[in-house]
């Protein structure tokens, strides 16, 4: 299996280290990473539909038209995609239809650095099985959410005694999505269940592709 990991956008979310965490954890579990710090990297959907799981790293930041047009019809047709935090949920605010592939899309994170907790509210799912709820120290996100994702884990926001989802998964077209708003600097993952939900959720993503099954 082959996974793509586009990185680039706004430095604060540490795009590089993150990403060589992601590419570690993917290669351990026996997938090649090819690393991109290009959106042209998302043009060629040939390439692309090659893939197993392409994994966007991109806080913020615009794309241009044929960019935006290979990733959404890769994904579509079968591809594999999963991201954290504004990697994924922050991106290409003007674009409502990436919105709607991912889930969500990053609102607020009230207080800045905060602690937190997060529930696992589906231990059955193989992404979130055996684990129990932990505590964070980091970026608290609060989103926009898709009434039809299946929420695998929330948090619970003491300003507003709001709870909202942390990690989900869901389908577009036919191409599995996977997105955590945990992640927002590589220190996040030296929490284990950061890292195992992570890595699960991106294995999950990339095991249903068209490539797989082809």
């Amino acid at each position: 299996m082959k996974a793509l990991i586009v990185y680039g956008g706004w430095e604060g979310h540490q795009p590089g280290p993150v990403s060589q965490i992601l590419a570690t954890a993917l290669k351990q579990n026996g997938l090649g990473v090819e690393m991109s710090q290009t959106l042209d990297s998302l043009a060629d959907l040939p390439v692309l539909q090659k893939l197993n799981l392409i994994v966007p790293l991109w806080t913020m930041g615009t794309i241009g038209g044929e960019q935006i047009k290979g990733l959404c019809k890769a994904v579509k047709s079968g591809v594999g995609i999963a991201g954290v935090h504004g990697g994924m949920g922050d991106a290409f605010r003007t674009e409502t239809e990436y919105q709607f592939m991912v889930g969500g899309q990053w609102v607020a994170h009230p207080g800045g650095i905060v602690d937190y907790r997060v529930h696992i509210v589906d231990h059955a799912d193989p992404v979130t099985a055996g684990l129990e709820h932990f505590n964070m120290h980091s970026e608290q996100y609060y989103m926009h959410v898709d009434p039809s994702n299946h929420v695998l884990a929330t948090t619970t926001f003491e300003c507003n005694g709001c709870t909202m989802p942390v990690v989900w998964k869901r389908m577009y077209g036919r191409g599995r999505v996977f997105y955590s708003s945990l992640g927002h600097v590589a220190k996040d993952f030296d929490t284990p269940e950061v890292l195992t939900i992570i890595t699960r959720g991106m294995l999950w993503a990339a095991e249903g592709s068209q490539a797989c099954k082809g």
